[in-house]
């Protein structure tokens, strides 16, 4: 872990946004070992709109970051178990394109090209004002050239579209809420492939520990009624022992 650096998300910085500037149809990954910063950095995300997961060390971070789409991620340089600059390059040798921005307490010039050439797109040093680590967000999200796939996902006559958030079933829209949809997003990702509760946990909550609640069993029981209700053809399945499967048998 580096040193402490918790992100200035004070009004005068201008991480207070209007609702018109947010960049809702965003997701990105923050990799960040500093609990602490990772917590207000994330919640200043999703207050701007974007949706935000995090992973907490180099591995984890690279398994997210392999088996999960997102638009930008944002890596610590120092990390453990496997540190930033090794991430951002397994990544790139796994085909992995996605934009990477890199913060680190490193901020010599010669720190910045070695993040680069690692792989990164851009680097940050710390500390940082919240508004130009948003504004860097931004600008690597607006990337051309994002896999048309990755903008929605289609399962029978059930549509989700990742730039609008908006859900579909047979034409007709099912409005969801924030959770909701990014458990419904989650499942048509993974489409005919057993979801299991860990999965949802650490995907959809950010849980990495199960709270013993049934808080998974209370949304899938939300989200079925939504996308179901009204329509003949079940879509969403209950694994017995294993999780969940959205599928169009047909």
């Amino acid at each position: 872990m580096e040193t402490s650096t918790r992100p200035d998300l004070s009004e005068s910085d201008g991480a207070k946004r209007p609702a018109d500037a947010m960049v809702s149809h965003m997701k990105i990954l923050v990799i960040e070992d500093d609990l602490e910063a990772a917590a207000y950095m994330t919640k200043a995300f999703r207050e701007a709109g974007i949706v935000a997961d995090h992973a907490s060390d180099g591995d984890s971070g690279l398994f997210m970051g392999t088996e999960n789409s997102y638009d930008v991620m944002v890596i610590d340089r120092m990390l453990p178990r496997r540190d930033g600059l090794s991430v951002i390059s397994e990544l790139r040798k796994r085909g992995v394109n996605t934009p990477v921005l890199i913060l680190s307490a490193l901020g010599q010039v010669d720190d910045r090209v070695t993040g680069l050439r690692a792989g990164g797109d851009d680097y940050l040093p710390k500390p940082y004002a919240f508004s130009e680590l948003l504004a860097r967000v931004e600008v690597l999200g607006r990337r051309k050239g994002a896999p048309e796939q990755d903008m929605g996902y289609r399962v029978g006559d059930l549509e989700l579209d990742r730039l609008s958030h908006e859900v579909r079933r047979a034409g007709k829209e099912i409005p969801l809420q924030p959770r909701e949809f990014r458990l419904l997003e989650y499942l048509m990702k993974n489409a005919g492939q057993v979801v299991t509760r860990t999965m949802l946990l650490e995907h959809v909550w950010d849980y990495h520990f199960d709270p013993q609640t049934n808080v998974i069993d209370v949304h899938v029981s939300r989200l079925r009624s939504k996308i179901e209700r009204d329509f003949d053809k079940p879509l969403l399945k209950t694994i017995r022992g294993a999780g969940y499967m959205i599928k169009d048998e047909a």
